[in-house]
């Protein structure tokens, strides 16, 4: 099968599930370039996918990434539970492929990036949720490129 058959294609998007807010990420595999893009901030469920619907219906992707948190030493907890089931109802309903990425630290470290950026505590909070689920989106690209062997190298031919 030709190497670019199996590689990923089109649009991303990602999701940092929370129980309060869900941020989200939108991405493109060419590109491997990962952007805040909103934060879900419902705690119904019914209006937080709605509002993923909206989402989905106005970036048509391709596939979904959704954040699953682990331990630092890689083990699951409680909350990694509530992501996967996130994830299976983001495949039944609508039928994209759904795949897991490791999100461990990317609050933490979404949150030392907006400090860095000169954001204040009420900006951080607010924009926390979609800057993680950029960093997650951004992570699995990295993998996904570091995981895919070099194209061969091109080959030149002396002139003599």
């Amino acid at each position: 099968m030709p190497e670019a058959a199996v590689r990923p294609r089109g649009t991303v998007l990602a999701f940092d599930f929370g129980e309060k807010r869900i941020g989200v990420a939108v991405g493109d595999w060419q590109l491997r370039q990962a952007h805040a893009l909103t934060t879900i901030d419902a705690a119904a469920s019914a209006a937080r996918f709605a509002a993923i619907a909206a989402l989905i219906a106005e970036w048509q992707p391709d596939s979904l990434v959704v954040g699953q948190p682990l331990a630092l030493d890689g083990t699951p907890h409680a909350m990694t539970a509530r992501c996967t089931r996130f994830a299976n109802q983001l495949r039944g309903r609508f039928g994209l492929i759904v795949e897991p990425a490791d999100e461990r630290l990317t609050s933490a470290d979404a949150a030392a990036q907006l400090r860095a950026a000169g954001h204040g505590a009420h900006q951080t909070r607010r924009h926390l949720d979609a800057v993680a689920a950029q960093l997650i989106l951004q992570g699995h690209f990295d993998a996904a490129a570091d995981s895919q062997p070099m194209p061969p190298a091109e080959t030149t031919r002396e002139l003599g």
